[in-house]
């Protein structure tokens, strides 16, 4: 194996899939995570066939132990991982706080900083103790800015931002690169999800306007991967043409 290596998480759909598809055409090697067994299968048996070495991990990021009998488990020639994408995440509901859902927050909380910390805590030591490596964080405008309904997402989002910040900190004396991502609207599952399986009101929030899509992200990842040596993008905003922000947002007429 004389690939770089790149560990992705929440690879069974959108950003993450996209990115595994786009890295393996720039030729690394991939390790791909997921909760979601027979998609993520389906796509490692798809990679294979386009000649791709691939290695599937299904496991749940939320869960410490499980992570790390993951990592634990890799073998030593997967092990000289180069590139982590931090992808799992999820928006669940939109209430306002005080009228907020326990569980919506602890999904949210559980994925979207623990699961980031707890993968991060496995792979990084490892990439310190091969010489180098790149972490990239998937966050979001969310992370940047609030919006009614977001706020536990929102907090979520801007904890991702400042963990970037400290990872960098952290592991700027090991070489490590940091680089925090942080789409707008990006057309994924990610509504359907936020909006528990209501595909209209999903279909809602992306009427009038085009969207990012999964690729743009994958791209954007790529781009940064293949910077020299002496260069970090530490953090990405990347945004549809017609979303200057969370709230500002050009529709035409459907």
């Amino acid at each position: 194996m004389g690939n770089k290596i790149a560990f992705i998480t929440g690879a069974t759909s959108g950003i993450g899939e996209a990115t595994a598809e786009i890295l393996a055409g720039a030729g690394f090697d991939l390790i791909i995570t997921g909760r979601r067994a027979e998609r993520l299968y389906a796509i490692e048996e798809r990679l294979r066939e386009q000649g791709v070495k691939v290695l599937a991990l299904c496991f749940d990021v939320r869960d410490p132990a499980e992570t790390r009998r993951a990592v634990e488990a890799l073998p030593a020639a997967w092990k000289n991982i180069a590139v982590l994408v931090n992808n799992a995440g999820l928006a669940v509901g939109t209430r306002p706080l005080q009228e907020g859902v326990i569980d919506d927050w602890e999904r949210m909380i559980d994925t979207n900083i623990k699961g980031l910390l707890y993968v991060t805590r496995e792979i990084a030591p490892l990439m310190i103790e091969n010489g180098g490596g790149h972490i990239f964080n998937i966050a979001s405008i969310a992370g940047k800015e609030v919006y009614p309904g977001g706020n536990v997402y929102c907090a979520t989002k801007h904890a991702v931002d400042a963990l970037s910040r400290g990872m960098r900190v952290d592991m700027v004396k090991q070489g490590i690169k940091v680089t925090n991502i942080a789409p707008g609207m990006v057309e994924t599952e990610f509504s359907i999800v936020r909006y528990k399986g209501d595909e209209q009101a999903a279909a809602d929030v992306y009427a009038g306007l085009r969207p990012l899509d999964a690729r743009d992200i994958a791209e954007v990842i790529l781009f940064a991967v293949t910077r020299p040596a002496h260069v970090c993008l530490n953090d990405i905003v990347i945004m549809p043409t017609a979303q200057a922000s969370t709230r500002d947002v050009r529709r035409d007429p459907v």
